[in-house]
C-alpha cells in the first residue's frame, strides 16, 4: 500500500509538499480548516480530514495532540510540518514519534537545542564557529543587561533565547531604555514561546544575512547548497531574497559552507536546515543561529542548484542516504524570491483582508510560481498574509533583475493591495542593483513616496488583464491583436462581449 503522508500546513506549502509527495508515490493528506473551507490547498490532495475548530480560537495547525489523534486515526505513517505553525516545535515533533509517526525533519532534541539560542550559540562556540559579542547564556533582569550592556556598549539588541521571526526582540541605543525594552521584548517573548528569558548581542547596525542550506542523511553525511541572501527584510521578516548573494566570494562560500557543514555534523544533523550568518560591514561573519526546516525561500536554492529539497526531506526521513556530494552542488545562475503579501506597504505593510476578484501571474519557462490562492479566494486574518511566491532564474545577476521586474509588471491582483509595488522599488534601486543593500534599508532608505502611483499600477493590473483575456480566449491568428495596445481597450471588450 501506498505511505500515506500529512501536511500539517496550508497554503502554498502544503501544494509545494503534495507535489513531491506525489512524485515519490505516497498519498497526500491535509487537513480542511473551517477558517479557510474551500483553501485552494485542498483540490491537491488525495485525502481530506475535516478539522472543525468547533469554536476554538486555536488553530487546527497549532494543535499538536489533535494533529497527532486525527493522524493516527486516519493510518497515516509521515507528518511533513512544513514551516511556521508546529514545524520547529520539539514537543510536537516529540508527540509525532513516540506515537509511531515518522516526523519530517530533524530529532526533536536537535530541535529543541536550536530552539534555545544561548544553547545553540554555544555549540556554535564548541565547532569553531564566530559568534558576535555577546552574552553566553540568557541575563536575569534588565540590572544585569544594563550591567553587560555597559560592557560591550550600545547599540545592542536584546533577544529572545527561544524566539524567531522578530518576536522578542529589540534594538537598545541607550541605557536609559533598556528596562523598559527588556520587559517588553521579555513579555512578548513569553507570550509567544512560552520562554522569557533574554540574551544580548553587540547590534551591527547595517549588517546582511546570509543563510547556508545544508541537507544531512541519519547516516552522518551532510552536504551544504551555497548561500542565500535575505537582508531585505521589514519588522525582521523577509520580503525578497536571492541566490547567491553579490557579497559572497567563491572563497568565502566555500570557508563559510565548510563551516556550515562541519556545524551540522558535530551536532549530528539530518534533514534540511539552515545556518544563519549575518555580516558587518567590514565583510566579518558571525554564526547567528539555525533553522531547523524547511525555508519559505528554499526554491531560489532549488534554481540555481537543480536539487529538489523537500523530496530529499522526505527520503532522509525513510532513512535514505544522500546520494549527492558536495562536488556535485554546482550554482548555475541567479534566482530572485519576491513575497506577495496582501499588505499595503504605503501604509507601514497593514495587512489586507477581503475576496481576490482577480489574480493574474506571469507564466514563463524561468518562472516559478507557488502560490495557494486563486481568483475568487478569501484572504482571512487568521493566517500569515503571504498568499504567493514568484521566483525567476536567470543567467546572472542582472539578468534575473530585468526578468523579475518583467514578472511583477505581468502579475495583476483586482481586490486587495499587496507588496508587489514594494518589490518593484526595491529591484530598480540603486542600493538594491549595486548589491550594497542590508537589513535596515526598509527602515532607513524606503519611504511611501518612492511606490510607483495608482496609476502605474492601474495600468500594469489593466494590461495583465487584457493580456490574460487574449490568452485565454486564444483569438485567432487573423484577428489582430489588442493585447499590447492600451488604445484599443475599449475595441477589445467589445470583442469579448465584455
Amino acid at each position: 500500500m501506498k505511505k500515506k503522508l500529512l501536511i500539517a500546513n496550508r497554503s502554498e506549502i502544503a501544494i509545494r509538499i503534495i507535489r513531491s509527495a506525489h512524485k515519490l508515490g505516497m498519498l497526500a493528506v491535509v487537513f480542511q480548516s473551517d477558517k479557510e473551507p474551500d483553501a485552494l490547498y485542498l483540490k491537491y490532495a488525495d485525502e481530506i480530514i475535516a478539522a472543525k475548530d468547533n469554536g476554538n480560537e486555536k488553530s487546527i495547525f497549532l494543535d499538536a495532540d489533535r494533529i497527532v489523534k486525527l493522524a493516527l486515526e486516519n493510518n497515516i505513517d509521515l507528518i511533513h510540518p512544513g514551516y511556521g505553525f508546529l514545524s520547529e516545535n520539539p514537543d510536537f515533533a516529540e508527540l509525532c514519534v513516540s506515537n509511531g509517526i515518522n516526523f519530517i525533519g530533524p530529532s526533536p532534541q536537535l530541535i529543541r537545542d536550536m530552539g534555545l539560542k544561548t544553547v545553540a550559540k554555544s555549540m556554535a562556540i564548541e565547532a569553531g564557529l564566530p559568534l558576535v559579542p555577546g552574552s553566553d547564556g540568557p541575563v536575569n533582569d534588565a540590572k544585569a543587561a544594563k550591567e553587560f550592556a555597559n560592557k560591550i556598549g550600545y547599540p545592542i539588541i536584546l533577544k529572545a533565547s527561544a524566539g524567531g521571526g522578530g518576536r522578542g526582540m529589540r534594538i537598545v541605543e541607550k541605557a536609559d531604555t533598556i528596562e523598559r525594552h527588556f520587559k517588553s521584548a521579555s513579555d512578548e517573548a513569553k507570550a509567544a514561546f512560552g520562554n522569557g528569558d533574554m540574551f544580548i548581542e553587540k547590534y551591527l547596525q547595517n549588517p546582511k544575512h546570509l543563510e547556508f542550506q545544508i541537507m544531512g542523511d541519519k547516516h552522518g553525511n551532510v552536504i551544504h547548497l551555497g548561500e542565500r541572501e535575505c537582508s531585505l527584510q521589514r519588522k525582521h521578516q523577509k520580503i525578497l531574497e536571492e541566490a547567491p548573494s553579490a557579497s559572497v566570494t567563491p572563497a568565502m562560500r566555500k570557508e563559510m559552507g565548510d563551516m556550515a557543514v562541519r556545524f551540522a555534523k558535530a551536532i549530528g544533523y539530518y534533514s534540511a536546515g539552515t545556518i544563519e550568518f549575518i555580516m558587518d560591514e567590514d565583510g566579518s561573519y558571525f554564526f547567528m543561529e539555525m533553522n531547523t526546516r524547511i525555508q519559505v525561500e528554499h526554491p531560489v536554492t532549488e534554481m540555481i542548484t537543480g536539487v529538489d529539497l523537500v523530496d530529499w526531506q522526505i527520503r532522509v526521513a525513510l532513512g535514505e542516504e544522500i546520494t549527492l556530494k558536495q562536488k556535485d552542488i554546482k550554482i548555475n545562475g541567479w534566482a530572485i524570491e519576491c513575497r506577495v503579501n496582501t499588505e499595503d506597504p504605503q501604509n507601514r505593510f497593514s495587512p489586507q483582508t477581503g475576496f481576490i476578484d482577480k489574480i493574474h501571474f506571469p507564466m514563463k519557462d524561468y518562472i516559478r510560481i507557488e502560490t495557494g490562492v486563486q481568483s475568487g479566494s478569501v484572504v482571512t486574518p487568521y493566517f500569515d498574509s503571504m498568499i504567493a511566491k514568484i521566483i525567476v532564474h536567470g543567467k546572472d545577476r542582472a539578468d534575473v533583475i530585468e526578468k523579475t521586474l518583467d514578472a511583477l509588471y505581468e502579475f495583476s491582483l483586482i481586490g486587495l493591495k499587496t507588496t508587489v509595488p514594494f518589490c518593484r522599488t526595491v529591484l530598480k534601486h540603486p542600493e538594491f542593483v549595486s548589491a550594497s543593500y542590508t537589513t535596515r534599508w526598509v527602515d532607513s532608505v524606503f519611504t511611501p513616496e518612492m511606490l510607483e502611483n495608482d496609476e502605474d499600477e492601474m495600468m500594469g493590473a489593466l494590461a495583465a488583464t487584457i493580456m490574460y483575456a487574449s490568452e485565454y480566449l486564444q483569438l485567432s491568428s487573423d484577428t489582430p491583436s489588442y493585447k499590447n495596445d492600451l488604445l484599443n481597450v475599449w475595441v477589445l471588450n467589445k470583442r469579448l462581449n465584455y
